[in-house]
């Protein structure tokens, strides 16, 4: 599941949020040095970040899995499942890089300024499967939503190998297979502007439709991955534009609220164990998981560049309030 919304702020502030729909939480806010050095679990290859990263995600063997992050240049990568869509190989090529597809953030952020840097990139990667991996890992399914400073927002899609880049004018994506024909669906619920189905690279990224809901539908409650993109779309369409970063974080968790899901084990194994969101200037991670409701920050400072140790803050996910003292 999850769902990953943008937004631009008046002002120039990009914001990536998402949810993270999981059975339960096992990430807590991290930071990753300049220089870290890790070892892929599919062939143990070892490799040598360049740049500095926050973000969410936990130890995991002799690395750290990244669920979403930035690093320092402003670029944010998030991964969220991708079911039925993935091509994963079995057999790599020499001349490519071969990960896992749950390595693919850390490796990115470790490397890239920019979507347009992992753009002329892309086809140096290739994403495996476990069966000849050193340490078996099975057939993780994910994709992957990109956002940097420029304001471009792309998904990249292991429908493929290389994989592919699609430019998502929406800034909005969930689990949905084949983004261009919900894209298409969603003229049932919006009235695009004209050009952003044909030449999505040159919207403005802040709304893409004329802002005329009449005679459309509205959308479905379920929390299907077609309906949370079509809801998600369609809120981030009709809610105000934010003014700048304080504006932009708190539109995107009202934002969130409507696709965030709640812990019905019963009926359903995953619910939002977290909601996240980055702002790309300050370079701010706003963080916040099921039970807590109150977000935690963490901002990468010019101090922590010089750090050289990874570093994680877990965050207690319990109900915290703030009692009115009366004099």
């Amino acid at each position: 599941m999850c769902t990953s919304i943008s937004e631009v702020a008046a002002d120039g502030s990009h914001v990536l949020a998402r949810t993270m729909d999981w059975p339960q939480l096992l990430s807590s806010l991290l930071f990753v040095p300049r220089q870290y050095q890790w070892h892929s679990v599919f062939d143990g290859k070892k490799y040598h970040n360049r740049y500095a990263i926050i973000g969410v995600g936990h130890a995991s063997n002799s690395q750290v899995d990244i669920s979403d992050g930035a690093n320092e240049c402003g670029l944010s990568i998030q991964k969220l499942t991708f079911k039925n869509g993935s091509k994963l190989l079995t057999t790599p090529s020499t001349d490519k890089t071969s990960l896992a597809p749950f390595e693919l953030p850390l490796y990115l952020l470790g490397r890239f300024k920019s979507v347009a840097d992992i753009e002329q990139h892309l086809d140096e990667i290739q994403l495996m499967n476990g069966k000849k991996a050193k340490r078996p890992y099975g057939y993780p399914e994910l994709h992957y939503a990109a956002m940097d400073l420029t304001g471009r927002v792309v998904l990249l899609e292991p429908v493929q190998q290389p994989m592919e880049l699609i430019e998502n004018p929406l800034g909005v994506a969930t689990n949905v297979f084949d983004f261009k024909q919900h894209l298409e669906r969603l003229e049932d619920y919006l009235e695009f502007k004209p050009g952003v189905l044909e030449q999505p690279f040159l919207c403005d990224f802040s709304r893409v439709s004329t802002g005329h809901f009449a005679g459309k539908k509205v959308p479905s409650s379920s929390y299907t991955p077609g309906a949370r993109f079509a809801r998600a779309a369609y809120f981030r369409e009709r809610i105000d534009i934010p003014q700048n970063e304080a504006e932009a974080v708190v539109s995107s968790w009202h934002l969130l609220n409507t696709v965030s899901v709640p812990k019905s084990k019963n009926y359903q194994r995953n619910y939002s164990v977290y909601r996240s969101a980055v702002c790309l200037e300050s370079l701010t991670y706003y963080f916040e998981p099921y039970n807590r409701l109150g977000i935690v920050t963490l901002t990468l400072t010019e101090e922590m560049l010089h750090w050289k140790e990874t570093h994680f803050y877990p965050v207690d996910d319990h109900l915290k309030t703030t009692a009115v003292i009366e004099d």
